[in-house]
């Protein structure tokens, strides 16, 4: 079949692709790409290996099936010649008799069914010839399909070195057309998905494993007719689907020291062979390359045996055969073929675009956070051997960054860590509405009630006050009156902090130094002389626009409250500093006081509420602070401990202030 009557020769299955990149690392020819979190293949790099379709466990790797094809061959012409490939002992180990095998074959409708091993034959013969001629030329096998579409592909200045013969399957097509007519169509059956676009003399290529889905859809099984194979019958080529298998049919080995012939299988080892002959660095006059660790496990296998009791099956067989096989006959047959042109030759497919330009890696590896050489991990999770190599993927747009899983993962705890402060940020914005919203209701209430009281204690004590004018000073009543003057007092500054709590105070703001008001603060109140009073500023800008008066009185309260906090003595420290942000100036007051609960540090900036004795305070200065703070868009914190076997108690408010609340937006 041609290679232009298949579009896609191996796919992906999309839906079940798991992006484990497994199909990336194992395929020689780099041809998958990653688009969209899918592995799918680069058609015109894919030499048709079919090492994705093995090492996909998740069965996202298929290739083109052809059973449709082979089942209109044979509705349509009653001389359709199968070929089959030597290493069907490996694969269908259920018939214990090869002739069964041959007979199922033969009852899906072919007319023939021979040994694609005669080929082998064949062309061992040409390749012997080849190797024995001393005329300095070093040789690289060819009847490999996936090597000679790698050699084509990567190593177009090796092609003229690829052995210029047919394959086994290619020279066994033309000779059964030779001994069939040419009117025969020939259906080749092997382990091989390159076999399906190595070459137009055949017309259709299947699997091993489209041919049990031909078994089974007819409901063929080992119990069919026991019918040998079709002249022109194999001997020696019988063992080709094994390493070494063409040295041997050719009657060569490549004993160490005895010869100069190298072998090399597997996707790996073909591939550093290559690499090195290329080099020069092989003294090798022929190399044999196999893309599989041998035919007997070709992508078209589905039997699970393991390599060695593949290889057992089929030497069992060969041995079989070679005891039966008539060789004068088999030496005849061949002679038949000897003056037919197994000739051919290779072209370097020149059409890759591939773009290596060493900035624009170098850019892709920054952005991938690889800048030094420790960076360049060469972890191989990508699914490429080196962190260059997945660099220049990209480039190409055959990867994606994301496949490099350190920097992945390093990316997703960066994420987690910014998803973690948004939160933390999140939760202080919810609780500052909460609180904002709790004193706009509080403040309603506390205008209501200030107003109401107002009148009634002035008028309490302006009549409290004519009666002590009227009373007798050694009235005992005068002492009574007093009392009650003093309480009314009181209640009025209550109803006094209740209307400074409850009306919208207008923020006033003027250009300010910080360090002088905090000075200034200390200065306008009574420290007692059992606690020490230390400023540090490290401001380099003190300049901050805020309300001097407002602020004053956030100050002073503060200090105040670390006093009384103090009774046995202790130290304030107030620490300026701007070093975090410039556009920010935090303002640190911490006492060495009895600390404050637990349970009562979520609750001191709730208005009324107070730690302190009966008419000692109101419970409305925090929420004073708090408040003027806010209105200068600005933060306030506070930490405090008061069990002394955790280490030192106190209190820490800190306070940050924007430079120029004006362009600040207040985000919740």
């Amino acid at each position: 079949m041609s290679k232009e009557a298949i579009e896609k020769l191996v796919y992906t299955v999309q839906d079940k692709c798991r992006v484990c990149y497994t199909c990336v690392r194992e395929c020689p020819a780099t041809a998958i790409k990653i688009i969209n979190g899918q592995a799918d293949i680069i058609q015109e790099r894919c030499i048709g290996c079919g090492n994705c379709v093995i090492v996909c466990r998740q069965g996202a790797k298929s290739f083109h099936n052809s059973t449709s094809a082979v089942l209109s061959l044979l509705n349509n012409s009653d001389n359709v010649i199968a070929c089959v490939a030597p290493a069907f002992p490996a694969e269908f180990e259920e018939f214990t008799n090869y002739k069964n095998f041959v007979g199922a074959v033969k009852k899906l409708g072919f007319a023939k069914v021979t040994e694609v091993s005669f080929g082998a034959d064949l062309v061992a013969d040409k390749y012997a010839g080849l190797v024995d001629q001393k005329d300095g030329k070093k040789y690289i096998s060819s009847d490999c399909p996936a090597i000679v579409s790698y050699v084509e592909h990567y190593y177009p200045q090796l092609v003229d070195n690829l052995v210029p013969y047919s394959s086994p399957m290619d020279s066994m097509s033309k000779a059964v057309r030779d001994l069939y007519g040419n009117d025969a169509k020939v259906v080749f059956i092997g382990p091989c998905i390159a076999k399906k676009t190595e070459t137009d003399e055949v017309d259709v290529s299947i699997t091993f494993k489209e041919l049990r889905e031909l078994f089974t859809d007819n409901n063929i099984g080992t119990d069919s007719e026991a019918i040998d194979f079709d002249p022109p019958h194999s001997a020696k080529g019988a063992i080709f689907p094994i390493t070494r298998g063409l040295l041997n049919t050719m009657g060569k080995n490549d004993d160490f020291g005895l010869s100069k012939i190298q072998v090399a299988d597997g996707s790996v080892n073909f591939k550093d062979a290559l690499a090195e002959f290329d080099a020069g660095n092989l003294n090798v006059d022929y190399l044999e390359l196999l893309c599989c660790e041998g035919c007997i496990s070709g992508p078209g296998m589905t039997s699970k045996a393991t390599r060695f009791k593949k290889r057992s099956l089929l030497t069992e067989y060969v041995a079989e055969k070679f005891n039966k096989t008539d060789f004068d006959l088999w030496e005849k047959e061949k002679k038949n073929y000897v003056n037919m042109d197994f000739s051919r030759s290779f072209h370097p497919i020149s059409d890759l675009d591939f773009n290596d330009n060493e900035e624009d890696i170098l850019k892709i590896l920054k952005s991938m956070g690889k800048t030094k050489e420790l960076d360049m991990l060469d972890c191989g999770a990508c699914g490429y051997e080196t962190c260059r190599e997945h660099a220049v993927a990209i480039l190409n747009g055959y990867a994606e960054e994301e496949m490099c899983l350190p920097n992945t993962i390093e990316k997703l705890h960066s994420f987690i860590g910014e998803l973690n402060t948004t939160n933390e940020n999140l939760v202080n914005a919810k609780d500052a509405l909460k609180q904002s919203e709790k004193l706009a209701h509080m403040g309603q209430l506390s205008a209501g009630i200030a107003h109401e009281l107002n009148n009634p204690l002035g008028v309490i004590t302006m009549y409290s006050n004519i009666l002590i004018e009227e009373a007798e000073e050694d009235s005992p009543i005068r002492e009574d009156l007093q009392l009650i003057v003093e309480q009314a007092e009181r209640c009025k500054r209550i109803v006094g902090g209740l209307l400074n709590f409850a009306r919208k105070n207008q923020v006033i703001l003027t250009p300010v130094d910080i360090d002088q008001l905090c000075r200034r603060s200390l200065q306008s109140v009574i420290v007692p002389a059992n606690v020490k009073c230390e400023i540090v500023s490290n401001v380099t800008n003190p300049t901050v626009n805020i309300d001097r008066e407002q602020m004053m009185q956030v100050f002073t309260n503060l200090e105040k409250n670390s006093f009384e906090a103090m009774p046995l003595g202790g130290k304030l420290l107030i620490t300026i500093d701007d070093s975090k942000n410039a556009c920010e100036v935090e303002i640190n007051i911490k006492d060495s006081g009895t600390g404050i609960s637990n349970n009562n540090l979520k609750k001191i900036f709730t208005p009324f509420f107070t730690t302190k004795g009966i008419s000692k305070g109101t419970g409305l200065g925090l929420p004073l602070i708090y408040g003027i703070i806010k209105m200068h868009k600005g933060r306030i914190s506070v930490t405090s401990n008061d069990d002394a076997t955790k280490g030192i108690t106190g209190t820490e408010f800190k306070i940050i202030l924007n430079r120029n609340p004006d362009s600040i937006k207040i985000k919740v």
